[in-house]
């Protein structure tokens, strides 16, 4: 038997998991660099899955299969394409970096023992997320996959409601309420999605015959799974709901701001960068590859609500006073360039659709963790509290407003190369969605710079007249990042050359090539003409 890496990949985050929440509650910092050390061995397991992987090779590579629950199809089946390491790669990179921004998040109040915190009980979430998230981008089976896509709310749900912004505006009793309802709120929009995709994964099964991602794509592409029209549109809305939450896609949005905005900033980085490309990615997998008819039929509906998520996104982030609400907005509103990549059905659309949840993530992280570390200094989230800060700390403010810059896609960082293809790919099938689309680029461009403006240039407030440049860890944390953002913002190419061929068989899954240059075909009429 060949050695399960996708497995390891997945179970040495959940050991460290259990290991580090049971250190002894007094050696707190054994149990942050003991969560350190197994994402960092998470880390290089997803270095060696993206090593292995060869783009001109099979679909789906390492694969692992063994029997579960025999009498009811399901198997524990493992897999990846391009798309889904990439993912994985980008979820083992930023978990180090949200455990160094965090290192003392979680640390008691010696001042308030009614606000101690375990420690290790939220490094030990931290990790576990991490497990179910991997995991989830590495199986193809639908229901195992049903499973980890719920089971990481729970983590999810203590992170936020247990653990809050110690910046919150107000008193303890109002701050521990606001995170209660901000991680009920999340736990509630979640399940309920979760609900009616487990009503599809059923219905699934009970045409299928089994839960296997590949056997069902065979089946449908060899022409032996005869599937009712309807029916494929029922089962295809009962998982785009639930991916859509996940998302999240405009209306259903609203839990986001909430949940960032609550939890702390390393926690937020893991809500949006990690948690949420759950549901853009399954969205490519399962959606697309299970119901490719019936994902066409949807695409029109699905464009016009992500473009409504990009403007609408960008304009409330123009008028937020809360630093982290606004970064929830801006995400907001690059989920549906996202979104709106996928089901453009062009292979320019989805490859920049995939290199945008990378790319996001990392921007997202850079810019959030950079206002974690500015909101823990002056102690409020408040927009309006700040001024001159670049002045007083030219570390922090500059490495804000490369984190800004990425986030509304600078020509020369990441973003830039994933907005450009989603924007041109959408563009070469449905024109005006693509124009009309633009006008996030401009109001992303408006949010960021008045953000920056506002906090970091003009005179010094005399609150942050004395705030502390960034120091060594939180250089650590930041630097790889903005180093990563430059890095494949001029050189995207090995990204690309691992996504791409997963692209053309999600584009084969549902029969569409990409359509030929408006140019190129006046051309050869003119030609033919003559």
């Amino acid at each position: 038997m060949s050695f399960p890496l996708l497995t390891v990949t997945a179970a040495v985050p959940a050991v460290g998991a259990v290991l580090t929440a049971a250190v002894p509650a007094a050696r707190r910092t054994a149990a942050k660099w003991l969560a350190l050390l197994f994402s960092l061995a998470t880390l290089a397991l997803a270095v060696l899955v993206a090593v292995r992987f060869e783009p001109g090779g099979a679909r789906y590579q390492l694969t692992e299969s063994h029997a579960w629950i025999p009498d009811f199809g399901v198997r524990y089946e493992l897999g990846v394409d391009g798309i889904g390491v990439a993912l994985i790669a980008l979820t083992a990179l930023l978990i180090p970096f949200v455990i160094g921004a965090g290192w003392n998040d979680a640390d008691p109040l010696e001042t308030s023992s009614s606000r101690w915190r375990p420690t290790q009980g939220f490094f030990a979430l931290i990790l576990m997320v991490e497990a179910m998230v991997v995991i989830s981008f590495e199986a193809t089976d639908v229901f195992l996959f049903y499973i980890f896509f719920e089971a990481m709310l729970i983590p999810m749900y203590f992170l936020i409601g247990g653990f809050g912004d110690r910046a919150h505006a107000g008193t303890d009793e109002n701050a521990a309420a606001q995170r209660s309802y901000a991680a009920v709120k999340f736990l509630l929009y979640n399940l309920v999605g979760g609900l009616i995709m487990l009503a599809a994964v059923i219905g699934l099964y009970v045409v299928a015959g089994n839960f296997s991602l590949q056997e069902i794509t065979a089946a449908r592409a060899a022409g032996t799974l005869d599937m009712a029209t309807n029916t494929e549109r029922l089962l295809f809305l009962g998982f785009f709901f639930a991916f859509a939450v996940k998302a999240p896609l405009w209306p259903l949005h609203t839990w986001l701001p909430n949940a960032m905005g609550e939890a702390t900033a390393p926690v937020a980085v893991l809500i949006t960068a990690v948690v949420d490309k759950v549901g853009t990615f399954a969205m490519l997998r399962f959606c697309l590859g299970l119901f490719p008819e019936a994902s066409k039929w949807a695409t029109p509906a699905i464009l016009v609500l992500s473009l409504i998520s990009i403007v609408y996104g960008a304009l409330v982030a123009v008028g937020q006073r809360d630093i982290k609400r606004l970064v929830a907005y801006a995400s907001i509103s690059h989920f549906g360039f996202i979104i709106m990549g996928i089901f453009a059905m062009t292979s320019q659309g989805q490859s920049g659709a995939t290199l945008y949840m990378v790319n996001h993530g990392i921007s997202t992280a850079a810019l959030m963790l950079v206002a974690g570390f500015l909101i823990s200094r002056r102690g409020s989230r408040l927009i309006a509290d700040y001024g001159g800060v670049q002045k007083v700390a030219p570390v922090l403010a500059g490495t804000f407003l490369i984190g800004g810059l990425a986030t509304l896609s600078l020509p020369g960082l990441a973003p830039f190369v994933s907005e450009f293809l989603v924007l041109v790919g959408t563009f070469a099938r449905y024109p005006v969605i693509g124009i009309i689309a633009t006008i996030g680029i401009v109001l992303a461009a408006l949010y960021t710079l008045v953000l920056y403006q506002r906090t970091m240039t003009g005179p010094v407030k005399e609150e942050v007249r004395t705030m502390r440049d960034l120091h060594l860890r939180e250089v650590l944390v930041v630097a790889p990042l903005i180093v990563l953002l430059i890095g494949l913002g001029v050189y995207p190419k090995p990204l690309t050359q691992i996504v791409n061929p997963a692209v053309e068989h999600t584009l084969s899954d549902v029969h569409e090539k990409d359509p030929k240059p408006q140019v190129a075909v006046e051309a050869k009429n003119g030609e033919a003409a003559k």
